[in-house]
């Protein structure tokens, strides 16, 4: 199995209730090779939900204490993306799946790059809190941006089970 983020396959989860559909993944989930969840849905933040960025690190930091999870209005979300991430680490684990597909740019879901939290569009290095997680786990997180049919292709080679 592959975790990938839901909105990417079309699921509206987005804070703003949209979502964020990649055709090729979208095609490639009727293989059934994926499990999709929302690291925010699943640290119980509805939808639609205010849009977070975080500020004053990346989701390393965050995980570290040294950064939170902010709205434009100085709310903290912090815990919620941390529960939401440890949420995804346990499916992650339960169902022993190596390899992520997450959005890039989320506060979550960054692989390369998030907001820099100043909330101007402006974008930083940096991973989301869900992919920190993660790859402090071993998990091998892609963007959707890294994703090729080659890659997948590959990928999913990887994920069959040996007869």
């Amino acid at each position: 199995m592959i975790f990938v983020s839901a909105c990417l396959l079309g699921h509206r989860t987005k804070y703003d209730g949209d979502s964020n559909p990649d055709n090729l993944l979208i095609r490639y989930n009727e293989r059934g090779h994926f499990i999709a969840a929302c690291p925010e849905c699943s640290g119980q933040l509805p939808i639609p939900r205010p849009p977070v960025e975080l500020q004053g690190g990346d989701g390393e930091a965050v995980l570290a204490g040294n950064a939170a999870a902010r709205n434009a209005d100085d709310k903290d979300f912090t815990r919620y993306f941390v529960h939401g991430a440890r949420q995804i680490l346990n499916t992650i684990q339960a169902y022993n799946i190596q390899v992520a597909i997450l959005k890039e740019n989320s506060p979550s879901c960054g692989v390369h790059q998030i907001y820099d939290g100043s909330f101007t569009r402006t974008k930083k290095q940096g991973t989301g809190v869900c992919t920190a997680l993660l790859q402090r786990h071993g998990v091998k997180v892609y963007s959707e941006k890294d994703i090729t049919p080659e890659l997948l292709d590959r990928l999913l080679a990887e994920d069959e089970p040996e007869n």
